[in-house]
């Protein structure tokens, strides 16, 4: 095989891939499952992490470097992908998340696990934007649908198995393999790649924008910390969260300014003309938004609520994540049997909207069933919206763009991540914190005020009063949280209702008079 099936050139529908496809998408895969299930494997050790390097006061920072790194370097990945080729880039990122994982794995103090925890992110930026490019570059989108399963299998696999995973791994060989575990996996998934997967190589004349990359990445930093910082570590409108607010504005204002003149821009702007994929980047932030968002506060809500135990937290959210698996499945098939795709965005932010509305609604008297059933609405939701954005936002840009359509994507879902943790959690702490004074007095206020989430030996050692007021302040802030979200989504819906569908490039049958399937313009 020396050169693969590129985006409109597969065989026709119901024609079976051929073999080698088949493995390189297992590979991708494997790279995809390594990118998810990082954070949610470490989260699990880290307080064994701490006992044994300490450096308690720096734990957040070996989350964020990895965050940071992450949403930096995903745009610069795709286009360098676009540029220089896919293949070259993808097994470069592969191989710099494999050399920071193995390097945690040895780390021997808390400064060295957060830098290189920063490596790591760095080639975990490359991960997702390089599987979603070369998916794009193997399979057309009239096809693609057919695979929005496998990709919603793991994501589901990752955020179920990861807590559980990391967990057995950490009580029985240590917390260092938390990361060595990536390595096995990660050398299976080069090896098919560098074996079987043969794309065009391609040599750019033009040299990467570094003035682009820079104004980019210290605009994307600063958000980030921004989000991250405001509320916990600083006040929102304190000196340090006012410096990073500006600082993030300017860059970005400069970066997109620059982006019109340079030759070979990061992020060429032309991509936004078309209104599918600035509408996908939009519903791309919103589910981002909301999807962290209700992990995040789910299974709190349950272990402090419902009594649920904080060992099988990845188990709580399967209501929602098997909903989602099948209904990407079946958008998935739909897709790749009409061509036609519109109803799903629209249709899912519907879902998203009433699941979202559904939650807030929930209180200290909600049995698991209730919520179980809300979730899975949620999840009906998420399985419309999911893929359904990247695969429009692929079909909205010309191959050459194909990287930085994914990375772009990507990106605008990571910040929509980041807002919706910090902007969700600011109002869930506010109105716990509230609701421990009205409820508890004093010792209300005393409990919270290093934080409003306790995990469960802090909440056992409370008296019956301070335990059922927390009880009750859970509940109240996770409405605040949940109700946001359906508000933030309908933004979403109204996004889909301008959606056009355009007729998807490649396989499938159309009609002699159907247009050709082109980036369209707003």
């Amino acid at each position: 095989m020396t050169d693969t099936v590129a985006a409109g050139a597969a065989p026709s529908d119901g024609v079976k891939q051929p073999r080698s496809v088949r493995v390189v998408l297992l590979a991708l895969m494997i790279a995809m499952m390594l990118a998810m299930l990082d954070n949610m494997i470490i989260g699990t050790a880290m307080p064994t992490i701490v006992g044994e390097l300490g450096g308690l006061e720096h734990l957040s920072w070996v989350v964020t470097a990895y965050t940071l790194a992450t949403a930096a370097s995903t745009p610069v990945w795709g286009k360098v992908g676009d540029m220089y080729g896919r293949k070259g880039s993808f097994i470069t990122s592969i191989v710099i998340f494999l050399i920071g994982s193995a390097l945690s794995g040895m780390a021997q103090d808390m400064g060295q696990l957060i830098a290189f925890r920063a490596v790591q992110g760095l080639g975990a930026g490359g991960l997702m934007v390089g599987v979603m490019a070369i998916i794009g570059d193997l399979i057309p989108p009239r096809e693609r649908g057919k695979y929005q399963g496998m990709m919603a299998a793991v994501m589901a696999l990752a955020m179920i198995g990861g807590p559980l995973v990391g967990g057995t791994i950490t009580d029985n060989w240590g917390w260092r393999w938390a990361f060595y575990i990536n390595l096995p996996l990660g050398v299976i998934a080069l090896a098919a790649i560098g074996v079987v997967l043969h794309l065009p190589r391609k040599r750019s004349q033009a040299g990467i924008d570094y003035l682009g990359v820079a104004l980019l990445t210290v605009g994307i930093t600063a958000i980030v910390l921004v989000t991250t910082w405001g509320g916990t570590e600083y006040a929102w409108t304190s000196t340090r969260i006012m410096e990073l607010t500006a600082l993030g504005v300017a860059s970005l204002v400069g970066f997109v300014f620059w982006q019109t003149r340079a030759a070979e821009p990061v992020v060429p702007l032309h991509i936004f003309r078309s209104r599918n994929f600035t509408l996908m980047s939009v519903i791309g932030f919103i589910v981002g938004f909301v999807m962290f968002g209700a992990t995040l506060f789910l299974p709190l809500y349950q272990q402090s609520v419902q009594g649920a135990s904080a060992t099988n937290s990845g188990l709580l959210l399967l209501p929602m994540l098997g909903a989602m698996l099948v209904t990407s499945m079946v958008a998935g098939r739909v897709t790749t049997n009409t061509g036609r795709y519109k109803i799903f965005p629209v249709a899912g932010s519907v879902l998203l909207i009433v699941g979202l509305y559904l939650l807030s609604t929930m209180d200290t008297g909600t049995s698991r069933l209730t919520s179980g059933v809300f979730m899975a609405v949620v999840g009906l939701g998420m399985g419309c919206l999911m893929q359904i954005t990247m695969l429009v936002a692929q079909n909205s840009v010309e191959l050459r763009d194909m990287g930085v359509a994914s990375s772009t994507t990507t990106l605008f879902r990571t910040l929509g991540s980041s807002f919706g943790v910090a902007v969700m959690g600011a109002l869930f702490n506010h109105r716990v914190q509230d609701v421990m004074v009205e409820r508890a007095g004093a010792l209300g206020s005393k409990v919270t005020e290093q934080s409003a989430q306790l995990d469960a030996a802090s909440l056992a050692k409370l008296p019956e009063a301070a335990r059922e007021a927390y009880q009750h302040a859970v509940s109240s802030g996770t409405h605040g949280a949940f109700l946001l979200g359906a508000v933030v989504a309908v933004l979403s819906l109204a996004a889909a209702v301008f959606v056009r569908e355009v007729p998807l490039k490649g396989a499938g049958p159309q009609r002699e008079d159907a247009p050709v399937a082109a980036p369209e313009t707003v």
